[in-house]
């Protein structure tokens, strides 16, 4: 969506300003997670059942697919990076949490060509450790082997007979709005746009013609059009494949959309020193400029960093977050206490993350999808 008076911007490519999510779902024409949707996610991860996902296309589709004991799936992808963060898990997070519920396949396309396109200094012997890695930390969410299936575009090849497929039915001039290709970028960002697509249909190449579901940011939603139109071809005659659409989820200074690296991000590789040093020293707050202040007035949870991740992935418990919220905006609860709360919940994940990532190394060959 354009600005409008400096009011914000939403495109694949850019995030600014003070989104309006109301008037971004009018803009892409999606439909807002209806109360009938939420009741059947209410035992999912927060990140689904408290709004954090507000949007979507046809994922009533996908439910009633599964009541009717067809076939669905799961599809997100990634990037490889040289180290992943909080915020690159959601969609992860929230597949697992649809395959627990669920019990439906996930696939996940590793898409280190991409990569390797994008990044004029990415080697391609470092785009293949980095997707290791990063599939390593993947695997270390809990992911069922046998029914979640992880394959890495140079090495799983199989993907680009489909790849080319779907080019076929793609325009130069769609690739070209779609993905905001310019003259000046090498012709494998112009061919990607093929791939992102087959990534997206893959599970019905890979078992048939079923409804798949793909857990996204709002501003990737271009790129979910685009594939439906592709899927009704005839060449293909697959079904149009459904979407869930996230809010952007804040770095620790409060801005729009977390960065992919810096200081505002919290790595899955953060000692408990380096998480406790960036909470305190970045997360945005919603406290007062003084104590007495605070005590008096209270504090601001909507606008709190601290509170929104507590609320996005790291509170569990309905009845304990009403309380932290409640405690903090009237005071009783201090900036400097609920920032404690945060840290030490941060740091207990990780911990455990770290161990599973140990474990999951052994399992890695279970996952991965190899030609």
């Amino acid at each position: 969506m354009k600005k409008d008076k400096g009011e914000f911007k939403v495109t694949p490519w850019e995030v600014s300003g003070n989104v309006d999510y109301d008037k971004l779902v009018k803009q892409f024409g999606t439909s807002l997670i209806s109360d009938k949707i939420k009741k059947r996610l209410a035992k999912c991860h927060p990140l689904l059942r408290r709004g954090i996902y507000f949007s979507h296309r046809e994922f009533d589709r996908w439910l009633d697919a599964y009541d009717k004991g067809k076939n669905v799936s799961v599809i997100t992808g990634r990037g490889p990076s040289e180290r992943m963060h909080i915020g690159h898990l959601v969609p992860f997070l929230v597949a697992k949490s649809l395959q627990d519920e669920f019990d439906c396949e996930v696939f996940i396309p590793i898409s280190d060509d991409e990569k390797f396109y994008t990044k004029e200094g990415m080697t391609y012997e470092k785009v293949i450790a980095y997707a290791v890695d990063n599939i390593i930390d993947l695997i270390a969410l809990g992911f069922k082997p046998g029914k979640t299936f992880i394959f890495e575009d140079f090495v799983y090849t199989e993907i680009y007979k489909y790849a080319a497929r779907v080019a076929k039915r793609i325009t130069y001039s769609t690739a070209k709005a779609a993905f905001g290709l310019t003259p000046e970028q090498n012709i494998g960002w112009s061919f990607y746009p093929a791939m992102q697509a087959a990534h997206i249909l893959f599970p019905q190449f890979y078992r048939g013609k079923h409804v798949s579901v793909v857990p996204v940011a709002i501003d990737q939603d271009p790129f979910i059009r685009l594939t439906r139109d592709i899927a009704e071809h005839k060449d293909f005659d697959f079904e149009k494949p459904t979407a869930l659409h996230a809010k952007f989820i804040p770095s620790l200074y409060g801005e729009a959309k977390m960065s992919s690296s810096g200081e505002g991000v919290i790595n899955l590789t953060d000692t408990p020193q380096e998480v406790e040093r960036k909470i305190r020293k970045y997360a945005f707050s919603g406290g007062r400029d003084t104590i007495e202040e605070h005590r008096k007035k209270g504090g601001n949870p909507d606008i709190d960093v601290s509170f929104q991740y507590l609320n996005m992935f790291f509170e569990p418990d309905d009845a304990k977050l009403k309380k932290i919220h409640d405690d903090y905006k009237s005071g009783k609860m201090l900036t400097s206490e609920l920032k404690q709360i945060l840290i030490d919940k941060i740091n207990a994940f990780l911990k455990e993350h770290q161990k599973q990532r140990e474990i999951a190394k052994k399992h890695f060959d279970k996952f991965l999808l190899k030609y």
